[in-house]
């Protein structure tokens, strides 16, 4: 039943929405594919060293390190590069509308790739709780015109499809590869391109050491990369992708809370018929999941 994971959903949920006030924070002492790659490297090295001292096994078939490779192009390279960049063109109300679709993309991979098969009432709840952030998030809409905002769009659905497909292709290995293992591996194999670009685009070294910087990168590689991956992989090794998915889209919704809490938004009514959307389509999902 998916209600005994759903602490571990909520708490993956809540680690995910840090992500995105801690980005900010950081991007004032360094530049964007490097403290991409900072983040990516210091949490793969965090779960390695992990599955080291607990004797996990590491797989030794090509077929698995080239799955791994996959998975790490797509949840780590393009998922990164796609939201390090979207800032700076689109408004955080449509990044956050773009980015959520990634649950109905993943459903539709699921379905095609992984023979998931959801009832009616659950692709009904995926919709219903998908129409709870675009509530949520539609008071946010600030859409720059013309090539900003295609491009900035753009940069989230890259984003958001290489974690759909990285989702979809972490499910297939679940059986042969521990999960610390692969979530190690991933961050490292996908760390590669993005500290090529750091590189070749940007001055990697010249970095503000600060109390601030050090804060958001170790909260962030620590808890919102490494322990909120190694979570969601053993998550999908229980549960339909689709159904754990479906959790995802509480992200933003913890995100904009934590903006009224800590940055001084307020709380109006769309965002509570948003909420109320939300836990209504997440409640369906759970209700209808298979055992």
């Amino acid at each position: 039943m998916v209600s005994r994971f759903t602490i571990i959903l909520l708490l993956v949920a809540f680690l995910n929405a840090l992500c995105f006030p801690l980005i900010t924070l950081g991007l004032t002492h360094v530049s964007h594919m490097t403290f991409a790659t900072l983040r990516a490297v210091s949490a793969g090295l965090v779960l390695g060293v992990v599955a080291i001292m607990l004797g996990r096994p590491i797989p030794t078939d090509f077929r698995s390190w080239i799955a791994l490779t996959l998975i790490g192009l797509g949840a780590t390279t393009l998922a990164y590069f796609g939201m390090f960049h979207a800032a700076e063109f689109v408004s955080p109300g449509l990044a956050t509308i773009i980015a959520n679709c990634q649950p109905l993309i993943a459903a539709a991979l699921a379905f095609a790739f992984l023979s998931e098969r959801l009832r009616p009432a659950q692709y009904f709840g995926l919709a219903i709780g998908f129409l709870g952030i675009v509530v949520v998030a539609l008071p946010q809409l600030n859409i720059k015109q013309g090539f900003d905002g295609v491009i900035g769009s753009a940069f989230i659905v890259l984003a958001a499809a290489g974690l759909a497909v990285s989702n979809v292709l972490m499910k297939g290995v679940r059986h042969r590869i521990d999960p610390l293992v692969a979530m190690s591996a991933q961050l490292l194999l996908g760390a590669i391109p993005l500290a090529v670009l750091a590189l070749t685009l940007e001055q990697p070294f010249q970095i503000h050491f600060s109390w601030e910087f050090v804060f958001s990168l170790s909260v962030l590689a620590l808890l919102g990369t490494a322990l909120a991956s190694w979570l969601w992989f053993w998550v999908l090794d229980c549960l339909a992708l689709s159904q754990a998915n479906a959790f995802t889209l509480l992200t933003p919704v913890f995100a904009l809370l934590l903006g009224i809490g800590f940055f001084g938004e307020q709380f109006g009514l769309s965002l509570a018929f948003g909420l109320v959307l939300t836990a209504i389509g997440l409640v369906i999902v759970e209700r209808y999941g298979g055992s």
